[in-house]
């Protein structure tokens, strides 16, 4: 599999990780769009967004846990923090293994219309 992050994960690819267990990984992106910028990736190779199953719901569920987590280790829980998932092309995505964006650290643009 030529996966960028399938590759970090096996460590082939060095990562500055903030979080490990056996189904997550997180680390710092290595082209930040903010002062904290991590990326929280199930170890299980989910290309997108829509290839999540219902088996995966736990999965799922446990990112958003160590999303929780590791803002709160950054200090950027109470001040606010983005959580964003980009899904195919038009929606951003860049790699094809489901992850998402922990930003924070400064005040962000509304996305309100």
């Amino acid at each position: 599999m030529d996966c960028l992050f399938c590759k970090i994960i096996e460590g082939s690819i060095p990562s500055k990780k903030v979080f490990e267990n056996d189904r997550v990984l997180a680390f710092h992106d290595i082209q930040p769009a903010a002062p904290v910028h991590i990326l929280i990736i199930p170890k299980k190779h989910i290309p997108t967004m829509n290839d999540v199953t219902e088996e995966d719901d736990a999965l799922m569920a446990e990112i958003f846990s160590v999303a929780r987590h590791i803002a709160k280790e950054q200090g950027i829980d109470e001040s606010g923090y983005r959580l964003v998932n980009n899904c195919n092309a038009e929606g951003g995505q860049v790699v094809y293994h489901l992850h998402l964006h922990l930003l924070g650290g400064h005040q962000m643009k509304s996305l309100a219309g």
